[in-house]
Order: C-alpha cells, then sequence, then structure tokens
C-alpha cells in the first residue's frame, strides 16, 4: 500500500503539512494525491473510531454468517448489493470457509436484529442459511485498542 495511504489510515485527521514532511513531497502535491484517491474511489470515507461501549447506545451489533447459493449471472454479488442495501447493514464481506458472506448489523435491541434476520435476510432468494453472534464487549477496532494499556514492560510479581 502507498505510504500516504498508511499514514492517513492511521490519522485522517494529519494535515496536508504533516504528511508532507513526513514523506518528503510538497504540499501540493499530497493534496493532488488525496483528491486522486478520492476521485478513483480508493479513499471512500473518512471515520472516527470509537468506543461504543463507553456510550449509551440503545444499539447492540451482531455479526452474521450467511450461506449462499450464488445467481447463474452474478454470482455472490447479485446477493451481496441486495443485503448491502438494507440500513442495518453497517459491513458486508465475502468470505471462504463454511459461509459466503458475513454481515456486521447494528439494530436497537437483539429483537430488532432477529427481525431484521428473520423477516429481510433469510427471504432474499439465494440466502441458504445464516447464523447471528452477538458482540458483547470491544477489546480492538480498526487497529485501536479500546481500553487505555498499562505502559510497564516489567511483569507483575503475585506473592
Amino acid at each position: 500500500m502507498d505510504e500516504l495511504l498508511t499514514l492517513l489510515k492511521r490519522n485522517a485527521l494529519e494535515t496536508p503539512e504533516n504528511l508532507a514532511r513526513m514523506l518528503n513531497l510538497s504540499v501540493e502535491e499530497v493534496r493532488a494525491r488525496i483528491a486522486e484517491y478520492e476521485h478513483a474511489g480508493i479513499i471512500r470515507g473518512y471515520q472516527a473510531v470509537v468506543n461504543e461501549d463507553q456510550l449509551d447506545l440503545d444499539r447492540v451489533t451482531a455479526v452474521i454468517e450467511v450461506k449462499v447459493t450464488p445467481e447463474r449471472e452474478g454470482g455472490f454479488d447479485y446477493v451481496a448489493d441486495r443485503i448491502s442495501k438494507f440500513p442495518e447493514v453497517q459491513s458486508l464481506f465475502l468470505v471462504s470457509g463454511a459461509f459466503d458472506l458475513l454481515i456486521f448489523a447494528t439494530g436497537r435491541d437483539l429483537k430488532e436484529v432477529a427481525l431484521f434476520v428473520s423477516k429481510k435476510l433469510s427471504t432474499i432468494r439465494g440466502v441458504v442459511s445464516t447464523s447471528t453472534h452477538f458482540r458483547l464487549k470491544t477489546y480492538k477496532a480498526s487497529g485501536v485498542l479500546m481500553e487505555a494499556q498499562e505502559s510497564s514492560e516489567r511483569l507483575k510479581i503475585s506473592p
């Protein structure tokens, strides 16, 4: 991956001036490359990594594994396109293994996610089966630890 993209993934708020200094480029070149990445669809958006466990949210997150019968013409793309349009779906991936698609979905509560799976997801042509898991606690998200780590390098000794 391009070093500029790596730096932006680490901190999207980094200024073009600082990025230019780190990469030994001109500020104009950094701005132009960022604009090119955005125009080409390589950079799709910018987001903050939020520790939702510390917020009083009325929301649950589920990971849903989906087994699919691929369409004759569109393979998995047809089903994935239909699923991606639901507002409950936050992320959707084609994966290898026992299931074909991996969905990260949210709802106000367990019942709302269950209704999404039973009334919307499972009724899509090509969806064979689902397996739903609910997130209980987040330890790390998008490469960021959610809890502060002790900086001591020594191991604790217990009596």
